[in-house]
């Protein structure tokens, strides 16, 4: 479980986007969007071999 504690002098604010950052580093909030609806074994086939797509194409244009 992701917690923070606000500190004397913080804001509610920042301790809020300290907050946002630990999920976002933890990967709660993609486990949650992955996690909303059933995917099919072929639909998160094909969503891995998209993004395995991307990431090929962004390391050939880095050379």
């Amino acid at each position: 479980m992701t917690g923070v504690k606000v500190r004397d002098d913080e804001s509610f604010e920042k301790a809020l986007r300290r907050f946002n950052k630990l999920c976002e580093k933890s990967g709660i909030l993609s486990d949650i969007k992955k996690h909303q609806h059933f995917e099919k074994p072929s639909e998160r086939k094909k969503r891995k071999l998209n993004a395995a797509k991307r990431k090929s194409r962004r390391y050939s244009r880095d050379d």
